[in-house]
């Protein structure tokens, strides 16, 4: 069941991961290239040109900010690499409790007390 599960979850955030490839490469490029634009900004001593990268920044991030839900796709991407990395791993299963599993004090004394008390004198 367990792996039915992953796999009807990887099957939808890879069709969401698909649907948004297009989005997610445009936001990619236009953050790349507010980054070139930025660094054009602050090597240029012109206050024209200035004003030119601004407003050629503006139009990059406004295509930026219309593809914003490509963040969806992004995390589709972090939910396959989640499913697989599970899908090999088992069930969380708790160790069988031992008593020299437990470093407290006083369960070892008991434990102690214990071995003592049944010992024939």
């Amino acid at each position: 069941m367990r792996h039915f599960l992953l796999f009807v979850g990887g099957l939808i955030a890879g069709i969401v991961l698909l649907m948004n490839l297009g989005p997610m490469l445009l936001l990619g490029i236009s953050v790349w290239l507010l980054y070139l634009i930025f660094k054009q900004f602050m090597k240029t001593t012109s206050t024209l040109s200035k004003i030119g990268w601004v407003i050629l920044g503006l139009i990059v991030l406004s295509i930026g900010v219309s593809n914003i839900y490509a963040v969806i796709g992004i995390a589709a991407g972090f939910a396959l690499y989640w499913i697989y990395q599970n899908w090999n791993g088992d069930d969380p299963v708790v160790p069988p409790y031992t008593e020299n599993d437990n470093d407290d004090p006083f369960t070892n004394f008991e434990t102690e007390w214990r071995e003592l008390s049944n010992k024939k004198i």
